[in-house]
């Protein structure tokens, strides 16, 4: 029989905290369920410990979050659609993710969050880091306030898993990861600034994975500006890093966190269970 209450330890000042006292294999009671939801929202991502779920259990956790939504790209876990396997082999030089950016940002209602489990480690590297997009917002000034509250962005998913990627031109380590390119097409717009559709707080919604220029602007009078709001928002007292054991779990807010996954464990498989929780339109 679990706890009642759960204990949420704080990670950095800058996002993130640790789940400590839960099982996920069993039933959260309600006053568990309230804690863990709220620790979710208030830090960006929770990360929990120890946790030996099958892929069932790993699904039905999710659900509980809201619908799934299955990315069109990743390759699944053997019988499990639903399950986004993110995969490096002792091989291969690229890894997936190595980059700061937030999922599905390229879907017209982004997926509200991703829960990562962790089935195959290196012993050291593969880290993954988050940042903050609530902080990255809060501490800009108020005329750049100003200025993004008016904006909106475009978003696309075509560079990075279409036909002409950099993951699939010449590249034969991504042919077995991805699929589906002809998927890859179109781009949306979402507001540069939005309002958490929970939290109500306002957050900065771009990202150096997806973003491609402000909507109405050129790329190329888009960039600068841009590249400003990257090094901005991945100043380092924003964010917090995971080291990942056997059986860890990482649960982000896709909409207000940032990730990057450190590619520095080459000689070495890595082998996580990727499920994306699916969110709404963005305001």
């Amino acid at each position: 029989m679990q706890k009642e209450t759960v204990t949420i330890r704080r990670l950095t000042g800058g996002c993130g905290a640790e789940v400590l006292g839960v099982d996920l294999a069993s039933d959260l009671g309600n006053r568990q369920w309230d804690q863990v939801r709220q620790a979710f929202l208030d830090h960006g991502v929770i990360f929990f410990r120890d946790q030996q779920l099958t892929p069932e259990q790993h699904i039905a956790f999710a659900r509980r979050w809201g619908n799934i939504d299955i990315n069109k790209f990743f390759t699944a876990a053997p019988g499990y659609p639903e399950i986004a396997e993110v995969r490096k082999e002792k091989d291969q030089k690229t890894n997936i993710g190595g980059g700061w950016h937030t999922d599905h940002s390229y879907d017209a209602e982004p997926a509200m969050g991703s829960i990562l489990l962790a089935r195959e480690v290196p012993d050291e590297g593969g880290d993954t880091l988050f940042s903050n997009m609530y902080l990255a917002y809060d501490t800009l000034s108020d005329g750049l306030k100003r200025t993004l509250e008016g904006l909106r962005a475009i978003h696309s998913a075509a560079h990075v898993f279409g036909a002409k990627s950099a993951y699939k031109q010449g590249n034969d380590e991504h042919k077995k990861r991805f699929g589906n390119e002809d998927l890859a097409v179109g781009e949306v717009s979402h507001p540069v600034v939005i309002n958490h559709p929970e939290s109500r707080r306002k957050a900065l919604y771009v990202n150096p994975g997806f973003t491609l220029r402000f909507d109405g602007w050129t790329a190329d009078e888009s960039k600068p500006l841009l590249d400003f709001l990257y090094r901005h928002a991945a100043r380092p007292e924003f964010t917090c890093r995971f080291r990942w054991r056997p059986g860890s779990i990482a649960f982000w807010d896709n909409r207000s966190t940032w990730h990057y996954a450190a590619n520095d464990y080459h000689g070495h498989d890595r082998l996580l269970h990727r499920i994306t929780v699916a969110g709404t339109r963005l305001s």
